[in-house]
């Protein structure tokens, strides 16, 4: 299998696949497990996808699509917690987070496939259309689970609550 340009590939576009892996699973080392795993992929592939293919494109929709079954398993992963469950943290949670970590702990919150599609709209900027022929399910669908990610985040309350109004429900 020939490697030629899989190496610098890899060199250039690790770190932004690792954070598109942390956006859709909420969390850093699940998010760097779900690139490596694409790019093991994308290795196999590589042949076909780097003399006429989009290499990044292909890692991407497979990160997607690799956090979209996890959404249909029963079992879900551990997520580490900052603070052992028997020491509170005192006063206001926010206080010394930047937007970054609020933002990434709010989706981590969502179930996977609620998560899965905010990042795809929101973050990628795809339409309701694309990210349903990337996810192999209905508009409908991409809907609903985009409905109940952005409701359950304005119940929540938080910083983000007053995010996600009527008018600021546009694409990056």
């Amino acid at each position: 299998m020939s490697e030629d340009g899989f190496g610098e590939f890899v060199t250039a576009r690790y770190p932004a696949l690792v954070r598109y892996g942390v956006l859709l699973t909420g969390d850093r080392g699940h998010g760097e497990d779900l690139a490596q795993e694409a790019l093991v992929k994308t290795y196999r592939a590589w042949r076909r996808l780097h003399g006429e293919g989009d290499p990044e494109a292909y890692t991407r929709r497979v990160m997607t699509r690799a956090a979209w079954r996890s959404a249909r398993r029963l079992w879900k992963r551990e997520i580490p917690a900052e603070a052992p469950p028997e020491r509170a943290a005192a006063g206001d949670a926010y206080a010394a987070t930047d937007t970054a970590a609020v933002v990434l702990a709010a989706l981590r919150e969502l179930p996977a496939a609620q998560r899965v599609v905010l990042v795809l709209r929101y973050w990628a900027g795809l339409s309701e259309q694309e990210i349903a022929a990337q996810l192999g399910c209905s508009t409908g669908t991409v809907k609903s689970r985009a409905s109940r990610a952005i409701a359950s985040l304005r119940r929540t309350g938080g910083p983000l609550a007053d995010a996600f109004t009527e008018s600021s429900l546009t694409p990056f």
